[in-house]
């Protein structure tokens, strides 16, 4: 009812009927490109790769870091520089999202999304990305399950955020339910 198309993750993984990403791999990058390209219509194309590996880059060995400077780009801009017809240079941000229109933005729920990472194979319940970025993390456990408490939706998250360093670097919003309770929060959940 939010407006967010629903894909089941195997299938736009590896080996998927609609394959787009592999295991290793946590943002959309074809989708991201689109959004930039359809966001920036008067970015050159270069310009708006250039900002597309500002995205993708870590720059930082801190998980927090990596995901603060990620929020600045989210929020500012992706500073890009490029030539333009008359030879001069000019400084302008790539945007990745349309704030001004919403609907100009791919909203995308994917279950089952598997991530390997150094030999961590994981698969979180729920990713919503906007524009093929990884924004909310969802874990659900089964409420007719005595042992599954949000709690344990919890710890479930914190080996997340241990082994799938990659993910929380784009991540701004965690959730975590039970079925009877929700909580919600970010990286210092």
């Amino acid at each position: 009812n939010l407006g967010y198309f629903r894909v089941y993750g195997p299938d736009i993984s590896e080996g998927g009927i609609a394959e787009e990403r592999k295991y290793g791999e946590v943002v959309l990058v074809g989708r991201l490109r689109d959004a930039l390209r359809r966001i920036n219509k008067s970015i050159p194309e270069a310009a708006i790769e250039e900002a597309l590996k500002k995205v993708l880059r870590t720059d930082s060995q801190d998980l927090v870091v990596n995901n603060q400077l990620f929020h600045k780009l989210l929020v500012d801009g992706v500073p890009v520089q490029y030539k333009r017809s008359d030879g001069t240079v000019k400084d302008e941000p790539v945007w990745l999202f349309d704030f001004k229109n919403i609907d100009n933005n791919e909203f995308l729920a994917v279950n089952q999304f598997t991530i390997i990472e150094e030999r961590n194979n994981r698969r979180p319940d729920i990713i919503l990305f906007v524009n093929g970025l990884p924004l909310v993390l969802i874990e659900l456990k089964n409420p007719a399950d005595e042992n599954a408490t949000i709690w344990s939706a919890f710890n479930q998250l914190e080996t997340y955020r241990q082994q799938l360093f990659s993910v929380f670097r784009y991540n701004e919003i965690l959730i975590i339910s039970d079925g009877l309770q929700a909580k919600a929060g970010t990286l210092s959940l």
